[in-house]
């Protein structure tokens, strides 16, 4: 084992050669183990699809400001994510090859930035072992393989700490001071949170006098760089916006809400994703955080010893974790992927340490065990589906897939590479199994899941069905997935994004435009086809998301009708700006 980890680090090597074979070699891995699949599947919910549909709706309007879905704004996020998917998307001429790719380069991202931090504070080999752990760790190499926004947030944020501890631990470094604030700047526009990289330096500030560091108090007035860069990164969305809603009641209303219901209503008094205090630290990082976690018997004792040698290359990045799991954890709403930003820093904490665990016959064991825990797993799930032919029936039915190849296969492939890692190599024994569940999966399951995943096949039904009642009618949909818009070919009208918190009302609003026009169909879920059109003519469409869909016409309920408000309509064709047409009204009452 000693012999394999020697020609991996290559330890006393320190010229730019080495340095750049290994960025090569990290990168290639990265995007080995990020990038695979990229082009082979659309957008999938959550939130993929709403954040494709933004990105290409900007690219088709030109409308750029503003996030929109369905011709209403979306206050939820800033745009800056939504400008690289869009840009992404114009490069490669493709939403299917475009929407993975800021992710994608996020990722690869915060491993060149994590091997070379580690790399400056410690050495090269440790810079190695900083990236691969990184690279392998359970939550990050998959949520970067997501198109969601929390990869690209979580390049911001690691960005953000390179450069304040670039400053803090090997300055004076005034320049990468002012890049970590305008990191930071730039994961606000991405994401609220961005700000996150400036909590470390709240431990710096209480530590540095009596421990030491290399950078005190000097610097004056220079300190104010770092606000001044963050503003200055800020206001390359926020000054626009703010001038915008000076004229513009709409853009002052998307203003309102992303400044202060989005973010301070959001944080303080959450209205979904509601969990306990003890969320991420009982149910999300053990598992998502692993082989880390697993490794934490060994790990501690490293950690005291840094914390009694006062070395603040270890307790900074480990106060900073504990900062920012602390903050999420006081806010009622969570999703495990909001403690993602922390990982990378746990990882730098931890790499100086790794090196030797790998030397240690505990640590091997106990990865080797999890990966046959893995395999084992995966192969008891296959020969269950095997007995149970209902559940293997009801999968086939719902996501298009036999799964029982699929995971002989993984199981297969998993129990083979324990086999050769054997218990002395549990890391190797780990990283084969990470890399092989990641390659099955992108090349064979996600292409076969595409159609039910994505929507696209549900939308080619419902139109299909909307032309066999009457190519001219309007269609309406209501309480709507955003994939289903991202697969429209026709024009449609819709009721307001997000109304999942008043769905009667939507149901009511959806009723009077109904009524208005025999000519009229309605996509509408089962739930809110009982409340208010019972009486109205139903076309069976297909089951999506667990629920069955139908088109329905004619006449609605009259008390869901005279509860209704016309103006609640709005119409909508793909690349719409924000102040489309209103076709939609012309023919209210």
């Amino acid at each position: 084992m000693n012999a394999i980890i020697a020609r991996i680090l290559r330890p006393g090597r320190t010229d730019a050669r080495d340095i750049r074979i290994d960025l090569w070699w990290l990168i290639g891995l990265a995007l080995l183990c990020i990038g695979t699949g990229v082009g082979l599947r659309d957008p999938w919910p959550a939130d993929e699809p709403r954040f494709a549909l933004v990105a290409s709706d900007m690219l088709l309007s030109g409308d750029w400001l503003i996030p929109q879905i369905g011709a209403d704004i979306y206050a939820d996020k800033p745009p800056l994510f939504f400008w690289l998917m869009a840009f992404c998307m114009a490069v490669t001429q493709s939403m299917r090859a475009g929407f993975l790719l800021p992710s994608l380069f996020a990722g690869v991202g915060c491993v060149v930035l994590i091997y070379d931090l580690a790399r400056r504070l410690w050495n090269r080999e440790t810079g190695i072992i900083a990236g691969l752990a990184l690279l392998f760790s359970v939550q990050f190499v998959w949520q970067a393989r997501q198109a969601q926004i929390d990869a690209l947030l979580c390049f911001w944020t690691t960005l953000g700490l390179y450069g304040l501890l670039r400053h803090c631990l090997l300055g004076p470094a005034w320049r990468w001071y002012a890049i970590g604030w305008a990191a930071a700047g730039l994961g606000i526009i991405t994401k609220g949170v961005g700000f996150l990289p400036l909590l470390v330096l709240i431990p710096f500030a209480l530590l540095r006098s009596r421990w030491s560091p290399r950078v005190q108090a000097r610097g004056g007035v220079r300190w104010l760089i770092g606000p001044l860069a963050l503003l200055v990164a800020v206001s390359i969305w926020l000054l626009p916006m703010l001038l915008a809603a000076q004229v513009d009641p709409l853009i002052a209303r998307y203003r309102d809400e992303i400044l202060f219901h989005q973010t301070i209503n959001r944080y303080a008094s959450a209205w979904h994703h509601r969990e306990p205090f003890w969320y991420f630290i009982v149910e999300v990082i053990p598992g998502l955080w692993l082989p880390l976690t697993a490794l934490l018997p060994w790990l501690w004792p490293h950690w005291r010893d840094a914390w009694r040698a006062r070395d603040l290359r270890v307790i900074l990045p480990l106060l900073w974790v504990l900062l920012v799991v602390l903050f999420f954890s006081l806010s009622s709403g969570k999703r495990g992927v909001y403690v993602l930003p922390a990982l990378p820093a746990l990882v730098l904490a931890s790499a100086p340490a790794l090196a030797q665990l790998a030397t240690r016959r505990g640590a091997q064991r106990m990865l080797f065990a999890i990966a046959a825990v893995v395999a084992t797993l995966l192969l008891a799930v296959a020969l269950y589906l095997l007995a149970v032919p209902a559940q293997r029936h009801k999968l086939l039915d719902q996501y298009d897939i036999d799964v029982i190849a699929p995971l002989l296969a993984l199981g297969s492939v998993v129990a083979l590479a324990c086999l050769v890692a054997r218990p002395t190599r549990g890391f190797l024994a780990w990283a084969m199994t990470l890399g092989t569940v990641l390659l099955i999966v992108s090349y064979w399951v996600n292409p076969l899941i595409n159609g039910a995943r994505s929507g696209e096949d549900f939308m080619r039904q419902v139109e299909a069905q909307a032309a066999r009642a009457g190519a001219e009618r309007e269609l309406g949909l209501v309480a709507y997935k955003e994939q289903y818009l991202l697969y429209l070919t026709r024009p449609i009208v819709n009721f307001g994004h997000g109304r999942w918190q008043e769905s009667q009302q939507e149901a009511a609003d959806a009723a009077v435009w109904l009524a208005a026009n025999p000519n009229r169909l309605l996509l509408i879920d089962d739930i809110l086809r009982r409340q208010c059109f019972s009486a109205a003519q139903s076309q069976p469409v297909a089951a999506a998301n667990g629920i069955q869909w139908s088109l329905v016409s004619g006449t609605p309920d009259p008390k869901c009708v005279s509860q209704g408000r016309i103006s609640a309509a709005r119409s909508y064709r793909r690349g719409q700006g924000l102040h489309g047409d209103d076709s939609a009204l012309q023919h209210a009452p």
